[in-house]
């Protein structure tokens, strides 16, 4: 089976959102795109599947197999969504059924389940433990990790038989033991003969994906050619700038700032003997943790760890089970501000984001033409503050909150994730937008994140949590 894309225009109203002339997909040969928010890749991902919003329109031709289906028309593809072509969700804890145990929700994926549930449970649970899910097939998806519920969800894809997948940021969120074990997961695709084409903004995934590499900008592929060449060396000004972007390139004076000396000033938070346990499971115990002025910490390891957790717990906002917190008296009045993982948490969801600043400048009598500053050194129109938070983008929202929690002039932030729903170039633009707040106000910064090379570009030191043990046993069954 082969995929070919001919004359593909996806608009809304007069607004071009994608364009492509001709691509062409065969098996065995994964492709990539890659490119900043916006520039059009999910939409061409939604266009070949026909699941657009009905707000938008697209056209032109998409020949599988030897047979052409007019773009036009969405209808026409859905007999071929499971047996022939499947889609990767963006979001899979969000895709799956809560109320639904994991074998269940793959099972009803497989062919023939209506008429024959009894073998579409056992090719489930065969596949879920190939997958090194077996004892996960009883499990609801608020018990499983990240990385847990990526692979549910992928069985739950591709159970049907269908060799075209489409994987739309499908690392998003995930640890690098969770997005080895993606990897390990879509090349098992391609190697079985079907075609991938992979949504992301996370180069080193498609690195590792190999075949080739489409780099998307403003609704035009603007490069494209093998993943080795294309991201080793790019010939167009864009993709140098994106693979400029990757942390492991930044070279800001704050990448290579020493750590501050040591103080005999009491520490803006210390933590000692914590530990954290949820149900039998023991995230951290017997941790000493301190954090002193203008330094810069990151707390590392796989998803499931506790790193969120140990930084609540530092916060007060959730008490530990063993061992004591103290704060010193400068982090009081609004010193000590977190941004959240899901920005949306950060601001009531029915308010305008200019009353929700407003209350905020007013309460604590702020200079409102820092709001104005900030929000112009993050590239954020002014007219975003008219809107509500459902109404501006995930990226957008994550760089709001950052301007609302240095509005304040912290002492200490605790980021938990902050850029993990940004591209490569907006996560550079709004790190280095943090950074230079963190400097200039002389604020620690405690940052959450399963980036090494973030933590690596930021942070002065780490705080490992997890063990490599339990990655090795993660990883093992897809060696």
């Amino acid at each position: 089976m082969t995929l070919r894309l001919k004359n593909l225009v996806v608009t809304h109203g007069q607004t071009t959102l994608v364009e492509a002339a001709d691509l062409h997909f065969v098996p065995g040969h994964p492709v990539t795109i890659v490119g900043e928010s916006g520039s059009g890749k999910s939409l061409l991902a939604h266009a070949i599947m026909g699941t657009l919003p009905p707000n938008l329109a697209a056209r032109g031709n998409l020949t599988l197999d030897g047979h052409t289906y007019d773009l036009a028309d969405p209808r026409n593809r859905r007999r071929l969504w499971g047996p022939v072509m499947s889609m990767l969700p963006q979001e899979p804890m969000l895709a799956l059924d809560p109320t639904m145990r994991a074998g269940e929700q793959v099972a009803e994926a497989a062919t023939g389940f209506r008429t024959d549930k009894r073998s579409g449970r056992a090719a489930a649970g065969k596949l879920l433990g190939a997958l090194g899910l077996a004892r996960a097939a009883s499990a609801f998806p608020h018990t499983l990790s990240g990385g847990m519920a990526q692979r549910v969800a992928f069985a739950a894809a591709t159970i049907g038989g269908a060799q075209l997948l489409i994987a739309d940021e499908p690392s998003k969120g995930l640890d690098e033991g969770a997005r080895n074990e993606l990897a390990a997961l879509l090349q098992r695709h391609v190697s079985g003969g079907g075609i991938l084409l992979t949504i992301t903004h996370d180069l080193e995934l498609a690195r590792k994906l190999g075949g080739d590499v489409l780099v998307m900008q403003n609704a035009h592929v603007i490069e494209q050619g093998p993943a080795r060449e294309v991201l080793n060396d790019p010939s167009h000004p864009y993709t140098r700038r994106l693979l400029a972007a990757e942390p492991s390139n930044w070279r800001h004076s704050w990448v290579a700032a020493p750590a501050p000396e040591g103080s005999t000033s009491p520490a803006l938070i210390r933590g000692e003997g914590l530990s954290k346990a949820f149900g039998k499971q023991q995230l951290f115990s017997g941790l000493d943790v301190s954090v002193h002025a203008r330094e810069r910490v990151s707390l590392s390891g796989p998803s499931g760890s506790g790193k969120t957790t140990l930084g609540n717990v530092l916060l007060r906002l959730l008490p530990p089970d063993a061992g004591k917190i103290q704060h010193s008296d400068v982090l009081q009045g609004g010193r000590l501000q977190k941004l959240y993982q899901d920005p949306a948490l950060a601001f009531p969801a029915r308010v305008s984001l200019k009353n929700s600043f407003g209350d905020l400048i007013r309460r604590h009598r702020l200079d409102s033409e820092r709001l104005e500053e900030l929000m112009a050194s993050l590239r954020l129109a002014p007219a975003l503050l008219t809107r509500t938070p459902g109404q501006v983008s995930g990226g957008e929202l994550q760089r709001l909150a950052i301007i609302r929690a240095m509005l304040l002039e912290p002492a200490l932030v605790f980021a938990d994730e902050p850029t993990s729903r940004l591209d490569l170039i907006t996560q550079c633009e709004t790190m280095t937008c943090l950074m230079e707040q963190v400097e200039r106000q002389d604020c620690a910064l405690v940052l959450v994140t399963h980036d090494s090379g973030l933590a690596r570009a930021v942070t002065h030191r780490s705080i490992p949590l997890g063990t490599n043990k339990k990655d090795a046993e993660r990883l093992k069954a897809f060696a």
